[in-house]
């Protein structure tokens, strides 16, 4: 359910063979020795690739893109390609790390009241997030930025899903709601839903 959903959705798409390695970030396995040895910052995902660790979603994308063209992780060119890149890049450096001062609020300040601030003022901000990735699902495309699906659907689902956890009801935001089941009704994401073990729609009224 973290962002590493994304890659691992591409490489089930691209139909190559590749081996999962599931981190469990609740129980602190990113902290372990073997795993720092991948990747120092102890953050999701990490790629492997011939012997290589690659870190940050977005170079790992940008590195399944030129590699496995035919899985149309991002558009191929012209203003479709700047448009993807340009989304990609807000949604993990904009919305993801609003939604990380709501889940996360420690990690920014050790006071409890200013983390219970920090919360409820992250929860509105993520909700602004949500609502500008639904102006550009609701224009009527089976996907956001090309006729295959991609990277940016599939963090349209993350984040959308996320916001169950702060409150915000997927079903009020229809086009991403109805966009990230379509996504993940496509057989290799079920297969990745399925391994996760995901639940799309976290959200439980109050």
């Amino acid at each position: 359910g973290a962002c590493s959903f994304v890659p691992h959705a591409m490489l089930e798409i691209a139909g190559v063979n590749f081996e999962p390695a599931m981190v469990k970030l609740h129980k602190g396995e990113q902290r372990t020795a073997d795993y720092l040895a991948l990747n120092p910052h102890g953050q999701v995902p990490v790629l492997v690739d011939e012997g290589v660790p690659i870190t940050q979603i977005v170079a790992i994308l940008l590195h399944l893109d030129a590699k496995l063209p035919h899985a149309h992780i991002l558009p191929a060119a012209g203003k479709s390609r700047t448009q993807a890149l340009s989304l990609l890049a807000w949604m993990n450096n904009t919305a993801h790390p609003t939604f990380t001062h709501f889940f996360m609020p420690q990690k920014f300040s050790d006071d409890e009241t200013a983390q219970k601030a920090m919360q409820r003022f992250a929860v509105g901000r993520f909700h602004a997030c949500l609502q500008d990735i639904e102006t550009l699902a609701a224009k009527g495309s089976p996907w956001l930025f090309s006729e295959h699906p991609g990277a940016v659907d599939a963090y349209a689902l993350t984040l959308l899903r996320w916001g169950g956890y702060a409150g915000i009801d997927p079903t009020t935001l229809p086009a991403t709601w109805a966009l990230a089941q379509r996504f993940a009704a496509l057989p290799p994401v079920a297969n990745v839903v399925e391994r996760e073990r995901l639940q799309l729609n976290v959200y439980q009224p109050k």
